[in-house]
């Protein structure tokens, strides 16, 4: 095959995937390129070869014009754009790409409100996100039209077709998963949960002082196809368990706060400002370092990151950042809307 027909086979390829799937698939790549730019060796140039070949040999050859298969042996519901890529990469793998379909969150729950989310606060959140998270416009614009339909798809699963929840031991992911057994409350679908970050740790024992992964988007493919076909067989969930989640939803979504932490088990709604201290002291110990000079704001935002066992994300941190810069803690060089900027404390 030239040079001209392969370009011209991955333009295809690439065209004709939806929004969701050219997410999962940006947003992979952008996580294999930042973990072997850490220099630390943990991950090597050849291993993010492999990770992104992987990934590419995951997206289907562009369908023709017949109906798709409409009716899956497995729905599978993953949170976020990582783990949706990671997921099909298993199936692909698996061979069961055509058998068992994703749907998908791309979002974060941890942070923004979820006030009301299953009735009328989507329009709450969003002018949330909107106003105080730095999001591209294009992903901003289409937010809720791809919530929407990402809860459509979920309403639309057929009642004979078994459900896996993929979710980790942390605040985003346990509380969009109480949020979908609550969307699905109604059904009578066999559902199972795939617990990803406490199988990891017993599955391949990692010593606590040791990297653990803190949602399921940051276990690598060939780790969680370990973890699907060893785990893929256990219990559904019982009428107990879901109605105990839709309960625990029902207290979530009725509260204001926009903030939420993993704490011993169990999802704690907390103030927004729960970590600027740990911002201001962790720019303390930079100045220290660096005889009280600006400070790049994502070497800031990167090291407080670094001191938690939480997944919040970036973005919540930089908005926090910017809060405090607007209240006085910190002084400014560059422009705070394109993240290009540096701070120092007063």
């Amino acid at each position: 095959m030239s040079d001209v027909e392969k370009m011209t086979k991955i333009r295809k390829k690439i065209n004709a995937l939806n929004d969701s799937d050219a997410k999962s698939v940006l947003m992979l790549t952008a996580t294999n390129l930042y973990r072997v730019s850490g220099g630390d060796g943990s991950f090597t140039s050849e291993e993010c070869i492999e990770e992104l070949t992987r990934l590419y040999n995951s997206i289907p050859e562009p369908q023709g014009d017949f109906e798709k298969n409409t009716h899956y042996k497995t729905i599978h519901i993953v949170f976020g754009d990582s783990t949706a890529g990671s997921v099909r990469i298993v199936l692909k793998e698996m061979g069961w790409q055509d058998e068992e379909k994703v749907i998908a969150f791309s979002d974060v729950f941890s942070i923004g409100p979820v006030w009301q989310l299953h009735e009328k606060g989507l329009s709450n959140r969003y002018e949330w996100l909107e106003n105080h998270i730095n999001m591209d416009d294009e992903m901003l614009d289409s937010y809720q039209d791809n919530f929407k339909h990402t809860v459509s798809e979920i309403n639309a699963i057929p009642s004979d077709t078994p459900i896996i929840i993929w979710s980790g031991e942390n605040a985003h992911e346990q509380t969009a998963l109480r949020y979908v057994l609550y969307l699905l409350k109604e059904k009578t679908n066999d559902i199972f949960v795939m617990d990803t970050t406490t199988n990891y740790k017993n599955q391949f024992g990692v010593p606590e002082t040791e990297f653990f992964p803190l949602h399921t988007g940051e276990i690598s493919p060939d780790k969680l196809t370990l973890i699907y076909e060893k785990d893929r067989k256990h219990n559904s969930l019982t009428h107990t368990d879901r109605n105990k989640f839709q309960q625990e939803w029902v207290q979530l979504s009725s509260k204001q706060e926009v903030l939420r932490i993993w704490k011993d088990k169990k999802i704690e709604s907390v103030e927004e400002s729960y970590y600027d201290d740990l911002i201001i002291d962790t720019a303390r110990k930079i100045h220290i370092e660096n005889n009280n000079e600006f400070i790049k704001s994502a070497r800031l935002i990167g090291e407080v990151m670094g001191r938690l066992n939480q997944y919040v994300g970036d973005p919540f941190f930089e908005y926090r950042l910017r809060h405090l810069l607007m209240n006085g803690m910190f002084e400014i060089e560059g422009v705070p809307k394109a993240r290009y900027y540096s701070v120092k404390l007063r």
